[in-house]
């Protein structure tokens, strides 16, 4: 089986928990290509046309699979395969959504994702809450986790390699210092800032190892987002057995379910103290990772392809190595 990944280029790599589900599918013996678009908005997405129809003239391929409404409304522009689309849900979210409001976003885009989901062949949502078109063929197929690279490692031993202060709490915040205002660092900076010896340090500029050893060094993860529908970063903390404080976004409340060591918060600073106050003195890793193996990417994987061979169906070459 050979599939053609349509997604975009623009953040010069492709992001983890796509690349991560593709690495899967090969070890399952799926051949697999990327198109990367280049461009912003309709316009910069329809450069690419030509690129494109180029790409499928010159190499056969069984399905395309698009991550993101707009990747999957492009990939419709052709109608000889058959178009699979992933929502990740910022590609859904409309006006009654308070981050819509926030940022005061048009519709055009949300517009253009549920018509992609319209006339997709089939679609996959990350979670239940983003879920459009549901009286056709789709599936609900959350983002995995790699619990290779995400794993527990004693703490004591990192502080040193991921230049951490000693003596100091460390509060890993779940994006960088200029991630998108959806991610709510304001908040994030202002509460840890009164917290005693704490320091909050952002994800920015890591390896995934680097992440990783992050997640093991640091005494809890913190989520402030106004809008998510992973996050990622809150498994991969769960696959590292590290307590977490996080407003209840995507599908934070079910990942972490009753695990001891994870809370979660409202908006209000108060309240985000007071759950990081229970975090820490929780004072022990949490069990996170146990509660967290149906997330393995392997898994995933297996669901992603049940959808390939159910598209394909009768042409369904073999799938499996």
């Amino acid at each position: 089986m050979k599939i053609l990944i349509v997604c975009s280029g623009n953040w010069g790599f492709i992001k983890p928990f796509v690349s991560e589900q593709v690495d899967a599918l090969i070890e399952r013996g799926i051949q697999v290509d990327y198109f990367l678009i280049h461009g912003k908005g309709i316009t910069g997405y329809l450069k690419n046309l030509s690129r494109f129809w180029k790409v499928l003239r010159s190499t056969k391929y069984d399905l395309i699979h698009a991550h993101f409404g707009l990747s999957g409304f492009f990939a419709e522009l052709q109608r000889k395969l058959p178009v699979v689309i992933t929502f990740h849900g910022g590609d859904l979210i409309d006006k009654k959504n308070p981050y819509y409001k926030r940022k005061n976003k048009t519709n055009f885009h949300f517009l253009l994702s549920r018509l992609a989901a319209k006339h997709s062949t089939y679609t996959i949502f990350v979670n239940q809450n983003i879920l459009v078109s549901s009286s056709k063929s789709h599936a609900v197929i959350p983002c995995g986790v790699n619990l290779s690279t995400f794993y527990y490692q004693d703490k004591k031993n990192l502080k040193q390699p991921v230049n951490l202060k000693n003596g100091k709490t460390n509060i890993l915040f779940s994006s960088s210092i200029n991630g998108s205002n959806a991610k709510n660092y304001s908040l994030a900076c202002s509460v840890v800032s009164k917290i005693k010896d704490a320091e909050l340090v952002a994800l920015q500029n890591y390896s995934r190892k680097e992440v990783c050893d992050l997640m093991n060094a640091c005494d809890l993860l913190l989520v402030t987002s106004f809008f998510e529908t992973g996050p990622q970063v809150v498994k991969e903390a769960m696959a590292c057995n590290c307590p977490i404080v996080s407003t209840d976004v995507g599908d934070v409340r079910e990942v972490m379910g009753d695990t001891e060591g994870c809370y979660i918060c409202s908006y209000d600073p108060q309240d985000v103290a007071e759950k990081i106050k229970l975090a820490l003195a929780f004072g022990k890793r949490t069990n996170g990772r146990e509660k967290i193996l149906k997330y393995d990417n392997r898994l995933i994987a297996e669901k992603v392809i049940k959808v390939y061979e159910e598209v394909l169906g009768d042409r369904c070459p073999t799938a499996r190595a």
